[in-house]
């Protein structure tokens, strides 16, 4: 095999790669064996029809497809490595000549890394995070809990309120005539959903169980049913149920029931404290991403397209994995939101872009300061892994490259670079 690197623009590259005549034939042949027990001749058993004869009939390209795909990937793969080119892309590939007792010619178009220019990178200004924790901060956790612990009780003795979970009857009319798909019995409405058009659940406040009443609303203009569009209606409802949301008392029983305290004081401050170690967790990321974006401001780097539409098919991978284990498909999601393949790609570029700058932009920062990474680091990031993937750290090490190693150090350093950038960085 022979190579050759040309460089192009925008840091692209193109490897020609010439394979040997005799590599070509025994590529050639084992298309023959693969494909000869498919082969029907007349006069000859299938699967025994000569090679010569299969290229005289059907022409002496016949097996070229099968063996240039045969011959390719191990070719560009050696010729990746000798062209010692930090390729960041998935090979574009165009076969240049492939003939019988001839070199296989093809070449491959690379995106190869690109190089960054830094700017200023050290102490750059960053919004100041908030991470005061307020009373309504901590309230507000402390009623999620009580929402949780809420019962539902029946209320027989009062009027329908905002936020009561009522049970109506109800047929609307259009016209005076009553219209399909109108009418509903023991239909569940929670007042206040705004579940119903215009202002149907506000009319219902004030009115008693099995009072039948009259409701008057309009039709939105952009309403799915053509013939509603725009349309007065009057609904004739009857209220049957209501019920609503009981939630317990803030109280030291309620904390013993729901923590490990005693108290109410104890339970609001260890409230705050999660709060504030949540803030202070989302303030560092928050000065971090600040940071590092500041930096991409102030850097130079030309970015190949290939580079980022490979970027994308992995976190579109991500993505559709993350749905399997949510047990739905990527086709069900398109059908749930409207999107196609194309458009989830195209909305997904930005936000390849950032994850290739910020890790170019790091990488280099990385460089510049000279951040090594010791084997007792490497040593500790494996046993974090062996540990999220429960499983032995010895046995994790079994399956670990020494590529997977340097792309484990490489991994630490950038996150030290982060960490540097943002303790760096001043608020303001």
């Amino acid at each position: 095999m022979s190579l050759q690197v040309e460089t192009l623009e925008k840091n692209m590259a193109k490897l020609t790669i010439e394979v040997s005549a005799e590599e070509v034939e025994s590529a050639l042949q084992r298309a023959y064996q693969k494909q000869k027990s498919k082969i029907s001749i007349p006069g000859f058993r299938k699967g025994k029809v000569p090679r010569q004869m299969v290229e005289k009939m059907y022409g002496v390209g016949v097996f070229y497809e099968d063996a240039a795909n045969d011959m390719i990937p191990a070719a560009y793969e050696k010729a990746a490595s000798e062209s010692e080119l930090e390729i960041v892309s998935q090979p574009k590939i165009e076969v240049v000549q492939i003939e019988k007792g001839k070199e296989f010619i093809f070449t491959a178009e690379v995106a190869v890394k690109p190089e960054v220019e830094l700017g200023e990178y050290k102490g750059v200004e960053v919004p100041k995070s908030e991470t005061e924790v307020t009373e309504e901060d901590i309230m507000a956790e402390i009623d999620k809990e009580r929402e949780q612990n809420s019962r539902i009780i029946t209320v027989d003795d009062r009027a329908v309120e905002d936020g009561d979970m009522t049970v109506i009857d109800f047929e609307g009319f259009v016209d005076g005539e009553a219209f399909e798909g109108g009418k509903g019995e023991d239909y569940p409405l929670t007042i206040g959903s705004h579940s119903f058009i215009d202002t149907f659940e506000e009319q219902l406040i004030g009115k008693n169980i099995g009072e039948e009443t009259e409701v008057n609303v309009t039709f939105p203009e952009e309403y799915h049913a053509e013939e509603l569009k725009g349309k007065p209606a009057l609904f004739k409802v009857t209220v049957k149920e209501i019920k609503k949301k009981e939630l317990p008392e803030l109280d030291d029983d309620f904390v013993e029931d729901v923590s490990e305290f005693s108290t109410v004081a104890e339970y609001k401050d260890s409230i705050k404290n999660k709060i504030e170690e949540r803030k202070a967790k989302e303030a560092k990321a928050a000065k971090e991403d600040a940071a590092i974006e500041k930096i991409i401001e102030n850097a130079k780097m030309e970015i190949p397209e290939p580079m980022i539409e490979t970027q994308v098919r992995q976190m579109a991978e991500d993505f559709s994995r993350r749905l399997s284990q949510q047990g739905l498909s990527v086709e069900q999601y398109f059908q749930y939101t409207g999107l196609t393949a194309d458009m989830l790609l195209e909305q997904m570029k930005p936000q390849a872009l950032k994850r290739i700058q910020s890790r170019l932009v790091l990488e280099a920062i990385a460089k510049a300061e000279e951040i090594q990474i010791s084997e007792e680091e490497l040593e500790k990031e494996i046993q974090d892994m062996a540990s999220a993937y429960q499983m032995e750290a010895d046995k994790l090490k079994t399956l670990l490259t020494e590529k997977d190693k340097e792309n484990m150090k490489s991994d630490i350093a950038v996150s030290k670079a982060a960490d540097l950038v943002a303790e760096s960085a001043k608020e303001v």
